[in-house]
C-alpha cells in the first residue's frame, strides 16, 4: 500500500483486537519514529501492552475498547508544537496504515499513566495516537466540498485540487475540517500556497492543521509547490 492509498483506506478506529504487534512492526515503527522525531524536533514514543491508558471513564465514554498499544506525541513547549505534532503524527498514522495497522487520533479519552512515558524538561504531552489491528477498519463520514476549504478552480493547477481532496480526507477533532488552502500563484517560478486554520471552541485546529497540510502534500505532489 502506498500512501495515496492510505489517504483512501484509513479510517479512525476505537475497538482493537487483543493481538501484540509483530516484532517487525515494532521494529519499523521504531525506526520511523526516530526519523520523525529529528525531522520534526520532538519525543514520540510507542507505548506496547499497556491497557490502563484507555480504561479511564473517558475511554469508555469515547468508545474505545482493547487499546493496548499507543503512540505518546509530546514535545518542548512552542507556539508551533501543535503543528508538528499533527503533521509528523499523520506521517505515523498514514505509515501504520501501510502496515496493515489502524489508528484513532485521541485528544482527551486518555490517562497519563506514570512510568510509561518520559518527559524531558520543558516537554509536554500534546495528544495519543491509539494503534493496533481493529476489529473493523472503520467508516468515513460526511466531508466538506474543494470549494469549501479552497480557491480551486478551472484555472488552479490540477494538482492543487488533488492536494485539497487528499486533505478533506485527513482525520480533524470531531470531523471539524476547520481549514483552508489558498493557490497563491507563482513567484520565482515557484507555486505557492497558502494554508490557514480556522477558529473551533472545540480546539486542536492547529493540529489538525498540520495533518491536512501532511495530507496536501501528499496528494498534490510536494515538489509542485512551496508553503508560505
Amino acid at each position: 500500500m502506498i500512501l495515496n492509498e492510505a489517504i483512501e483506506a484509513r479510517h479512525s478506529v476505537r475497538a482493537y483486537k487483543e493481538l501484540p504487534l509483530t516484532e517487525d512492526v515494532v521494529k519499523v515503527l521504531d525506526e520511523q519514529i526516530t526519523v520523525l522525531n529529528r525531522e520534526g524536533n520532538l519525543h514520540i514514543q510507542l507505548i506496547l501492552n499497556e491497557t490502563k491508558a484507555f480504561q479511564g471513564t473517558m475511554a469508555k465514554y469515547g468508545k474505545f475498547r482493547n487499546v493496548g498499544n499507543y503512540i505518546v506525541m509530546a514535545g518542548k513547549k512552542a507556539d508551533d508544537l501543535d503543528e508538528r505534532v499533527g503533521y509528523y503524527g499523520e506521517h505515523l498514522v498514514l505509515f501504520a496504515q501501510t502496515l496493515g495497522l489502524n489508528t484513532c487520533w485521541v485528544g482527551l479519552s486518555y490517562s497519563k499513566v506514570p512510568g510509561t512515558y518520559v518527559l524531558d524538561e520543558g516537554e509536554k504531552i500534546a495528544c495519543y495516537i491509539a494503534l493496533g489491528y481493529g476489529e473493523t477498519q472503520g467508516v468515513g463520514h460526511k466531508i466538506k466540498t474543494v470549494e469549501q476549504v479552497s480557491n480551486a478552480s478551472d484555472v488552479t493547477p490540477s494538482w492543487f485540487r488533488k492536494g485539497v481532496e487528499a486533505a478533506l480526507l485527513a482525520p480533524t477533532a470531531v470531523n471539524q475540517q476547520k481549514f483552508s488552502f489558498e493557490y497563491v500563484g507563482m513567484k520565482n517560478s515557484r507555486h505557492l500556497v497558502h494554508a490557514k486554520k480556522g477558529f473551533s471552541v472545540i480546539g486542536y485546529t492547529q493540529m489538525d492543521l498540520g495533518i491536512a497540510k501532511y495530507h496536501f502534500e501528499i496528494g498534490a505532489g510536494k515538489e509542485n509547490f512551496e508553503w508560505i
